[in-house]
């Protein structure tokens, strides 16, 4: 495969970010569900500030909805998603048919959750999907340089979710161990300083995660 267009490296990178979104923030959604439904009724509340998004909705049950499968409001799962979704459709070259087609299937997936009385099922069908997604990545995909782009904004988005999270220190310790082996071995400019400053702050005794973040979200050169 040849040069990568400069558009099209950009949408690799936002692909593995977006797919790694929705795999996260689905299982945590579905962490959190029983305990929003069944007991701590503004726990939702919690949930926006963890992530740090702002909290439009009214209620627990309008939260559940409007999080999930929304397409108006930016930071629901369904939107980032279509993200992913509309990304692979347009790298089809560059990824092939059977890649799109996992990413796809999780939107067929996404869109029965919406109308399911069961919408957990459905969204576990998503995370399956997503899965199958980054599999078939790694056995269909020739280009070395394709693969670790995806894979590299998988890791930045993981990053930047864990340190939004407050996650231990093993966990992001091992996504920038990660990281670093990962983007020397593609096209993108990056911050070299950026990497050894994570590798700093994630084996610090006290974990800085509001550093983290921002060290995360600048390692890419404009």
């Amino acid at each position: 495969m040849g040069i990568i267009s400069v558009e099209n490296t950009d949408r690799l990178y936002w692909l593995g970010r977006y797919s790694e979104r929705v795999y996260t923030t689905i299982r945590l959604f579905s962490d959190s569900f029983d305990e929003m439904i069944d007991s701590y009724l503004d726990s939702y509340e919690v949930f926006c500030k963890r992530l740090d998004i702002p909290n439009i909705y009214t209620s627990s049950a309008n939260f559940i909805e409007r999080y999930c499968f929304d397409s108006e409001d930016p930071n629901s799962i369904y939107s980032n998603l279509t993200r992913a979704y509309d990304n692979c459709i347009t790298l089809r070259e560059e990824i092939g048919s059977e890649c799109v087609s996992y990413i796809q299937l999780a939107m067929y997936d996404m869109n029965r959750a919406r109308v399911s009385e069961a919408p957990l099922i459905e969204l576990q069908k998503v995370v399956d999907n997503i899965l199958a997604f980054w599999g078939i990545v790694d056995d269909s995909i020739d280009s070395e340089n394709v693969r670790n782009i995806i894979k590299v904004g998988k890791r930045i988005e993981r990053l930047d979710l864990y340190a939004r999270l407050h996650l231990d220190a093993e966990k992001m310790e091992r996504e920038v161990d990660r990281l670093v082996g990962r983007i020397p071995r593609t096209c993108l400019k990056y911050r070299k300083e950026a990497l050894s400053r994570l590798k700093e702050l994630v084996e610090a005794s006290e974990i800085d995660y509001y550093s983290i973040v921002k060290e995360v979200e600048s390692i890419l050169e404009e």
